[in-house]
C-alpha cells in the first residue's frame, strides 16, 4: 500500500509552533546524517554547532542553543517527506530517527489492559487460538479493576497474596502491580528506523502486532527534555512461549520505530501534556483490512517520572542520554481472519501513529530479513563524522 508523508499528516497540528529537531540525511561531497532543526516550512542543519542529537540534549539549555542557531538550510519539509521512503533516493535530502546515541529503553506492562494481554500470552503459551478462552478464565479471576491498583502499594501485595492462592499469579503481574517496573533494552545505539521506512516482523512469528507508544527523550542527568512516538513491535508468539524470549521477541532488523521528530519541552508542550494525551493507532492491509486503537495515557499505572527514575539511577547511568519507550494500553484481540484467531500483522500493513502533538509516525510490516539491513553504527557514525570535518 502506497502512502505520501508530507508536513499535513506527519507534522503536530500547531505545526512547527513547538520546537521540533530531528536527524536527516543531508547529501553533500561526504554525504552523512545531521540534527536538523524544523522553522516554519524549512528544515536547518544544525550539524556544525551539534554534531549529534545526544550532544545537543547534553547542553546546559538546548532551547537557548537552538534560539542562537540559524543553521544551513536543507530545504522545505515536504521536499523531505517527499524523499522519506523505504529506498529514498540517497542524492537528496530525507529524514532520519530522531536519536543517534542515546540507549533505547522500554518499559512493559504499564497498563492495566495489556497487563492481562501479557498474562494470557503466557496461560496459551504463545498459541493465538488459546487465547480467547483463557481470556475469559483470566478475566473472571482477575477482573479489569487492576487499572486502581497502584503498582507497590498494600492493596497490591494483598491482591498478589489472592492471585497466588488462585494459581493465577504472573510474572507479568508481578512487574504490572509489584514494586519494579520492567525496564528493557528495546533496540541498539543507532538501529531506530524513522517515519516512511519498513518494520520488521520476525518471519517465523504468528501472532504479533504493534505497539504505539510515547517516547520520553532524557539526558544523562534523567531530565526528561522532550517526547516523540514509536512502534515496539511485539512478538505475542515469541515472548508467550517463553518471557526468556523477550530479546528476540523484541529486538529483530528494524523492529524499533521512532519519530517523526522530537518535540522539546516548552511554553507550548510540557510533561503534563504526555499525562493527558491519547495515542491514535491506525492499520491499514493490503487486504482491506482497517484496526483502529486509542492508548490513552491517563490509564498509565506507573508516572512518567516514575518510570525514568527506575531507568536511570544510582545504580544505572546512561552518558549520552537514553529515550524511554512508556509502554501501550493498545493489545488488539480483533479477529482478522479465523474466528478467536485475534490480531496479527500482514505483509504490507501501513501502520499509522498520531498524537496530537507530536505528529504521525508512519511505518510499512515488512519481514525482519527483507527489511533494509542495519549497517551503520556507531563505528560509521564516527568514521563519517570526521570525514566531514565535524570531529
Amino acid at each position: 500500500m502506497n502512502f505520501t508523508l508530507n508536513s499535513q499528516n506527519s507534522l503536530p497540528d500547531d505545526a512547527t509552533q513547538g520546537c521540533l529537531i530531528g536527524r536527516a540525511w543531508i547529501p553533500n561531497q561526504i554525504s552523512g546524517p545531521s540534527p536538523i532543526l524544523l522553522k516554519g516550512d524549512q528544515v536547518f542543519d544544525i550539524s556544525e554547532k551539534f554534531h549529534t542529537i545526544s550532544q545537543l540534549l547534553e547542553s546546559s539549555d538546548p532551547l537557548k542553543a537552538l534560539s542562537d542557531i540559524e543553521g544551513k538550510l536543507v530545504g522545505s519539509i515536504d521536499a523531505l517527506f517527499a524523499n522519506t521512503v523505504a529506498e529514498p533516493d540517497t542524492n537528496k535530502a530525507y529524514f532520519l530517527a530522531p536519536i543517534d546515541l542515546q540507549v533505547i529503553k522500554a518499559a512493559g506492562v504499564t497498563f492495566a489492559a495489556s497487563m492481562l494481554e501479557r498474562v494470557i500470552e503466557e496461560q496459551a503459551g504463545g498459541d493465538a487460538q488459546k487465547a480467547q478462552s483463557i481470556r475469559e478464565v483470566v478475566q473472571g479471576v482477575i477482573g479489569d479493576n487492576l487499572k486502581t491498583i497502584e503498582p507497590g502499594s498494600e492493596k497490591a501485595l494483598q491482591l498478589k497474596e489472592y492471585l497466588i492462592k488462585q494459581k493465577m499469579w504472573s510474572q507479568y503481574l508481578e512487574v504490572g502491580i509489584g514494586t519494579d517496573a520492567e525496564i528493557f533494552t528495546k533496540a541498539p545505539v543507532l538501529a531506530a528506523i524513522g517515519t516512511g521506512q519498513n518494520i520488521g516482523i520476525h518471519p517465523k512469528s504468528e501472532w504479533n502486532n504493534p505497539e504505539p507508544e510515547v517516547v520520553l527523550v532524557a539526558n544523562s542527568h534523567g531530565k526528561i527534555l522532550g517526547a516523540t512516538l514509536g512502534n515496539d513491535v511485539n512478538l505475542r508468539d515469541f515472548e508467550g512461549r517463553s518471557a526468556l524470549l523477550l530479546s528476540k521477541a523484541k529486538d529483530n532488523n528494524a523492529s524499533c520505530a521512532i519519530g517523526p521528530f522530537i518535540r522539546l519541552f516548552d511554553r507550548t508542550f510540557t510533561l503534563n501534556d504526555i499525562r493527558a494525551c491519547d495515542v491514535e493507532l491506525q492499520i491499514q492491509g493490503a487486504d482491506n483490512f482497517v484496526l483502529n486503537g486509542i492508548s490513552s495515557m491517563s490509564q498509565i499505572s506507573r508516572d512518567p517520572e516514575d518510570l525514568i527514575q527506575q531507568t536511570l539511577n544510582e545504580n544505572h547511568q546512561y552518558p549520552d542520554g537514553f529515550v524511554l519507550f512508556l509502554g501501550t494500553l493498545f493489545a488488539p484481540t480483533q479477529d482478522r481472519e479465523q474466528a478467536g484467531a485475534g490480531f496479527t500483522h500482514k505483509i504490507g500493513d501501513v501502520v499509522r501513529i498520531h498524537s496530537p502533538k507530536l505528529g504521525t509516525l508512519y511505518n510499512t510490516v515488512m519481514t525482519s530479513d527483507k527489511a533494509t539491513p542495519w549497517n551503520f553504527g556507531i563505528n560509521a557514525l564516527i568514521h563519517n563524522l570526521k570525514q566531514r570535518e565535524l570531529l
